[in-house]
């Protein structure tokens, strides 16, 4: 087939290959470049060949490149989309719409492409540009699996009025019975299938899965009505240990913690509704909530080593008094006693010479005060007032935190959790084998077997107290480095203020939030 053929040339076409003769010495590249935008279908793949050509004016015809398909389809991976390229001029797709058209139609039938048609406009077709002629509907993959569980007091204080008078009260603890709705699982839907080109189904995907966490010693679950309930295996309070839901121990003590129980030490949490009598320690892995209106009176120790500890009515501490959460501490007044808490500490109206450390420090804003003693806090201490009009020495103190120590002692603590895991794998490689002997083992080989256990759950247990020691300085780090100290009423005269190492003593009543800026205590 001659494609193109004039007094300086014969452009021809074979089998799809195409042949350049020179018959003009003054044949050139720019006029062969000229040619190739007239003839849209010409690929030249041999662009030396070609050069050679017209430098040495061959006469004879060369293989220069291949003449290309009218029009090309291409087919998703996905079988989803067909995609035209038409590599016919602008010129000759104007003049011949209806034939572009038919050929379309006939490539795809040709490709048995049934579904989604997508007609373009040749019009406005570009030559060499690629359209989509077909679309699949895409398949709607189902609703996630949804999960929701029974809700936990918020442990949040709030001061409200009664009359006349004013009290602290939260709703520190919810308890549950045997069997009750701990939560549930919706299972995850199926979704709409959809339609490839071919007219194919495409099946949908099934929502995403989510299991229910929970401790499995202190519930289960059970298929009711199309659902994934959660149920309890025994009676106690919900709680929550490393984000999993739990049942955990309950002790309750209707009257007071005294004579007639003695100290307590219990593994789980404890709800004294009386008080703790003068010379007594309770101390629980658990929360503990002292719910007598008239506060606890020199009490020895009261301490969670897990959880947070709430007294309804404050302390009378007579300076003996000593009360420490692993979490937080939320009370009514503070009264000569010392407390610390990991988390932050919550004090409804007053503390008086009492020592104080948490995190953060939150006193009422409208009538909060802290008179005397120190106030030790690592981010914030908010109160309405601190000091009297006596000028009484009152220290309030925010460390702040040094970030790089902070990190290192993170990273010290996720290696020492890692050579822990190594071991703890190895443990659990070696009671397994034992299981496997057991009925034929020796009483040697048994007390091995038992103190291998003891071993790998100590070793747990360490592990769970390194990662929590880790989420919380993580939790540190991720807190803004906003450190002050808030007065929003008065701080009076013989206040100590103190951010980091800078510090000013009150010489006048004053009130607002102090922080350092530009490197100074703005007091």
């Amino acid at each position: 087939m001659i494609i193109e053929k004039n007094d300086e040339i014969t452009l021809s076409e074979e089998n799809g290959r195409v042949f350049i003769a020179i018959t003009n010495s003054g044949y050139n590249l720019k006029k062969f470049d000229e040619l190739t935008r007239k003839h849209t279908r010409l690929k030249v793949s041999n662009f030396l060949a070609l050069k050679k050509a017209v430098e040495n004016k061959s006469h004879d015809p060369i293989e220069i490149g291949s003449w290309i398909e009218s029009m090309q389809l291409e087919i998703s991976a996905d079988k989803m989309e067909a995609l035209l390229t038409i590599y016919e001029s602008e010129t000759y797709i104007q003049e011949n719409l209806a034939e572009i058209h038919t050929n379309i139609q006939k490539l795809l039938l040709e490709q048995r492409i049934t579904y989604g048609h997508k007609p373009i406009d040749l019009l406005t077709v570009k030559t060499g540009k690629t359209y989509i002629v077909a679309k699949g509907l895409p398949p709607q993959r189902g609703e996630d699996a949804k999960v929701i569980y029974l809700d936990q007091a918020e442990k949040k204080p709030v001061i409200k009025e009664d009359g006349n008078t004013d009290f602290f009260d939260m709703n520190f603890i919810v308890e549950i019975k045997e069997g009750s709705w701990l939560g549930e699982k919706i299972p995850p839907h199926k979704g709409t299938d959809g339609i490839n080109i071919f007219g194919e189904a495409v099946p949908a995907e099934l929502g995403e899965d989510t299991p229910l966490k929970y401790d499995t010693n202190s519930a289960y679950e059970v298929e009711e009505e199309g659902k994934t309930v959660l149920r309890s295996k025994t009676k106690g309070i919900i709680g929550e240990v490393n984000g999993v839901l739990s049942v955990q121990k309950h002790l309750v003590i209707d009257g007071d913690v005294g004579i007639e129980t003695g100290n307590l030490t219990f593994d789980g949490s404890i709800r004294v509704k009386g008080t703790i009598m003068a010379g007594y320690s309770v101390i629980a892995s658990g929360d503990i909530s002292i719910e007598g209106k008239e506060g606890v009176h020199a009490a020895e120790l009261i301490k969670s080593t897990e959880g947070d500890v709430f007294i309804k009515g404050g302390i009378f501490g007579r300076g003996v008094t000593n009360v420490e959460a692993y979490k937080n501490i939320y009370m009514k007044h503070a009264n000569a006693c010392t407390l610390e808490a990991k988390e932050n500490i919550h004090i409804g109206y007053y503390t008086l010479s009492s020592t104080i450390a948490a995190n953060q420090i939150v006193l009422d804003e409208r009538k909060g005060k802290i008179i005397g003693g120190k106030t030790i806090a690592v981010h914030s201490i908010t109160a309405a007032y601190s000091g009297n009009s006596m000028e009484r020495k009152t220290e309030l103190i925010v460390q702040g935190i040094d970030r790089k120590i902070l990190k290192e002692n993170a990273k010290e603590k996720a290696e020492e959790m890692m050579k822990l895991q190594e071991e703890s794998t190895k443990l659990n490689v070696q009671i397994s084998q034992f299981q496997q002997l057991k009925n034929a083992m020796t009483v040697q080989q048994i007390a091995v077997f038992e103190q291998t256990k003891q071993k790998y759950n100590q070793i747990q247990l360490k592990i769970k107290e390194i990662d929590t020691e880790i989420q919380r300085i993580l939790k540190t780090l991720r807190q803004p480095n906003d450190h002050y100290i808030q007065i929003t009423k008065e701080a009076s005269a013989g206040t100590i203020i103190q951010i980091g190492h800078k510090y000013s003593v009150l010489s006048s009543p004053t009130n607002g939030k102090f922080k350092i800026e530009n490197g100074e205590l703005n007091v």
